[in-house]
């Protein structure tokens, strides 16, 4: 008879501020991890010896206009009143996975989930132009998303850096929306997601556009020739679809258990289209539920 089992119980440790937090996570090393909501980082097969839970840091909560402390978790993030521009943030969020997990999920937890190709937030944030503020062992320094995504999931970061805060602007006549395909609906990782932000003139027309896909490929990306099939358009339906050919033509897709990647590119123009359709969304007359179509 096999023996059964028995998994060693990690240590949790909290933390009353950021340098604190820090600090024991370089002296932990390997054997550390910062813990947030945990609704990635507790599926790992190989849980660290020690979390240092940052939980009681007040600096990482907050919702400011356009700053989000790195806590704030996706119904949060929902229920905020964000402007037209950053509308694709708040569309993401609420549209992410079901309540239960909206409730602990956490913004810096979407940024820091490796491996994790269906981070809803991650393309949003992507499609905004959004910064980071990171805390190390040297201080403290700002980044882009792109940047910040590159060196941490490239293992080129820091181990003991924690992330403070998420920003971006909102400008006037700036507009931005996010849409998700999943297999039956609501709950489920997207199968495709995309993220557009666009400057958009008296007559509609987009300038300075931004263009994310997320779960294509392992990570989201900016497409820069979609986001050229849909600068000097109106958004309108039709122009979204020829930028999502345009995307398909040049992402690699992957294929996993819920969809083969052929299908990821075929379903491409008509998520871009509800993209499109979530920029241009007037939020008087928005009575969206909460769950993907």
């Amino acid at each position: 008879m096999t023996a059964p089992t028995h998994l060693a119980r990690p240590r949790v440790e909290v933390p009353g501020s950021v340098d604190e937090a820090v600090r024991r996570l370089a002296e932990l090393g390997p054997d550390g991890a910062a813990l947030a909501g945990g609704t990635w980082l507790m599926r790992s097969p190989t849980p660290p010896g020690t979390f240092v839970s940052l939980h009681r840091i007040a600096e990482l909560r907050g919702v400011a206009a356009g700053t989000w402390g790195a806590l704030t978790t996706h119904a949060e993030l929902a229920a905020a009143p964000l402007p037209p521009a950053l509308r694709a943030l708040g569309t993401a969020a609420r549209t992410s996975a079901f309540p239960q997990v909206r409730n602990v999920a956490t913004l810096g937890g979407n940024l820091n989930a490796r491996g994790f190709a269906e981070a809803d937030l991650v393309p949003a944030l992507l499609a905004l132009d959004a910064g980071v503020e990171v805390a190390t062992a040297a201080g403290r320094h700002r980044i882009g998303v792109d940047g910040y995504l590159r060196s941490a999931h490239g293992d080129t970061t820091d181990p003991a850096a924690v992330l403070v805060s998420v920003t971006a602007s909102a400008p006037a006549g700036r507009r931005s929306g996010y849409a998700r395909l999943t297999v039956r609906g609501g709950g489920e990782y997207a199968l495709v997601s995309v993220a557009i932000s666009a400057d958009l003139d008296e007559a509609g027309v987009a300038s300075a556009v931004r263009v994310a896909v997320g779960s294509v490929e392992a990570r989201a990306r900016r497409c820069p020739e979609a986001e050229a099939a849909l600068a000097g358009t109106t958004l309108d339906e039709a122009a979204a679809r020829a930028a999502g050919l345009a995307a398909a033509a040049v992402l690699t897709p992957r294929d996993d258990l819920l969809a083969p990647g052929w299908y990821r590119l075929e379903v491409l123009p008509a998520v871009f289209a509800r993209a499109a359709a979530d920029c241009l969304t007037d939020p008087a007359t928005d009575h969206d539920t909460g769950e993907a179509p």
